[in-house]
């Protein structure tokens, strides 16, 4: 099999769920905290179409970081704005972290069943096991890859929104004019890859370090 395909059946699958539920965190959030905007704009929901943007869904299934289509909110129904816009905002990055953490289980686990001594009766069993294997794998690199990058401080990423809670509202709202020219000013930094080495590298630290978190407790 082709190595692009076979890359493709591990890692589609994991962009695919990586990116709803960072949505859908989002939105449920804020949904939670008195707003109606996303269940009226209809984001409170596991429908792909509803929430991945292209661009950044190729960004993420071929270089590892990517984005989806922002969950519009109004923070004026929240009791406390800038507390709230922050909870909203991390939301979606800490699901990211949270699948991340469900998968290097899946993966110690896995090391904890096999040892060195685990047998296949057929090659399809062989081939199901690897699948897995790799598939969490790459669940885990997508999702730490998808929540690093939301947090960079830039709009009209979900780092940008975190600035709210802790700049003064003309520092922010001044940062935020830029707002329309962030996504192409990404799309250039990963391209040539001045923002996609950096990442790269803290993405491999959190990746090694949930294996050694979760290896201790399963005993691995």
């Amino acid at each position: 099999m082709n190595m692009n395909i076979e890359r493709l059946l591990y890692s589609a699958p994991a962009v695919l769920i990586a990116m709803v539920l960072h949505e859908l965190s989002h939105a449920y959030t804020s949904y939670r905290l008195g707003d109606p905007t996303p269940k009226e704009t209809g984001r409170l929901t596991i429908n792909p179409l509803k929430h991945l943007d292209l661009f950044g869904s190729l960004c993420l299934l071929f270089l590892g970081f990517g984005w989806a289509k922002p969950v519009q909110i109004n923070p004026r129904y929240y009791k406390n704005p800038k507390i709230g816009t922050l909870w909203v905002s991390l939301a979606g990055p800490g699901m990211n972290f949270l699948l991340a953490f469900i998968g290097s289980l899946g993966v110690s686990l896995i090391f904890k069943i096999a040892g060195d001594s685990l047998t296949f009766q057929t090659e399809a069993g062989y081939k199901a096991f690897l699948y897995v294997y790799r598939f969490l794998q790459y669940f885990m690199l997508i999702n730490i890859g998808l929540g690093i990058f939301n947090l960079i401080p830039f709009p009209p990423l979900d780092g940008s929104k975190v600035l709210a809670a802790v700049l003064p509202d003309r520092a922010y709202y001044t940062w935020m004019r830029y707002e329309r020219y962030g996504q192409f000013v990404l799309m250039i930094l990963l391209y040539t890859g001045l923002l996609s080495g950096p990442l790269a590298y803290l993405r491999s630290g959190v990746y090694y370090g949930l294996q050694t978190v979760t290896n201790f407790l399963l005993q691995v």
